[in-house]
């Protein structure tokens, strides 16, 4: 059997989930999996559906067309449909931390991560051996004030000659230009600490010791043209006090990182993600 994810969201109504269920029956699947959510205020339905058919592409193909017609265009629907068999391509982006790097290569080994990551780009050269100890290829890509057009152009090149899905920053420190985020709307997921905007600069633990913050947090987000202010995917934060220094901070602001990254990355492998209005539905 082949099984399919289905992410819809359209105008909410009476009736929704058994159109869609009825029409899969219809058509020989079975329905296996539903989680739906309605927002009230906005009058929207949001639906991650998981079906089973027999393995017949042409079947499927005609499946989709039929939908397509008979049942998202008569709601007004906005649908996805993901083959669940099939591994994303993830391209990973680095500078010179490597904290995040060796999380998510280290759950990729271990087949945590329901992936396959064909290229590590970066822009600088620090972390090509992490690279190598994991069998990955990795591109060298400096990026100036100068070449930063140049630069991008070269690394969407190899993204899609590794046809790429999507793409994580585990702690790339670099500003992607708007032209490089139009290329992966929803597809670019990046991790930093939460202290935005309160804390900016180059070191932000140091000034949230200095404040005497109680918490310690982290975000991944989907990258937009907008600074740091795409699509919340996932947040942790753990508690520290006096008796904690600069250090402590930053060792459990790094642990956060991992965690609330890789957390993020799940929930993309597995269509558990639906974007509205730069919000997220998070399915469980």
């Amino acid at each position: 059997m082949k099984k399919i994810t289905l992410l819809i969201n359209c105008p909410d109504k009476k009736g929704i989930i058994a159109t869609v269920t009825n029409f899969i029956l219809a058509k020989k699947g079975n329905t296996v999996y539903i989680e739906q959510h309605v927002d009230r205020e906005l009058g929207e339905f949001f639906m991650r559906l998981e079906c089973e058919f027999d393995r017949d592409e042409e079947k499927l193909a005609k499946f989709k067309g039929a939908f397509t017609k008979d049942v998202a265009e008569l709601n007004n629907m906005h649908w996805e449909m993901y083959d669940t068999d099939k591994k994303p391509k993830m391209a990973l982006f680095v500078s010179k931390y490597d904290h995040c790097l060796y999380d998510i290569l280290s759950r990729y080994a271990s087949g945590e991560l329901h992936v396959e990551i064909p290229i590590i780009i970066s822009n600088h050269n620090d972390l090509k051996p992490i690279a190598k100890a994991f069998g990955i290829p990795f591109k060298y890509s400096p990026v100036t004030k100068e070449n930063k057009k140049e630069a991008e152009l070269d690394q969407l090149r190899t993204l899609e000659e590794h046809k790429i899905d999507f793409v994580v920053l585990a702690r790339y420190m670099q500003i992607l230009s708007s032209d490089f985020v139009g290329h992966f709307q929803n597809k670019i997921i990046n991790i930093h600490h939460s202290f935005l905007p309160a804390f900016p600069g180059a070191k932000p633990y140091h000034s949230a010791y200095e404040r005497g913050v109680k918490i310690i947090g982290a975000t991944s987000h989907y990258v937009t043209s907008d600074l740091d202010e795409g699509p919340i995917i996932e947040q942790e934060v753990v508690r520290v006090s006096h008796i904690h220094n600069v250090q402590d901070f930053i060792l459990k602001g790094r642990d956060l990182e991992k965690i609330v990254l890789s957390r993020a990355i799940k929930h993309h492998i597995e269509r558990k993600v639906l974007v509205y209005n730069n919000k997220t539905v998070i399915f469980s």
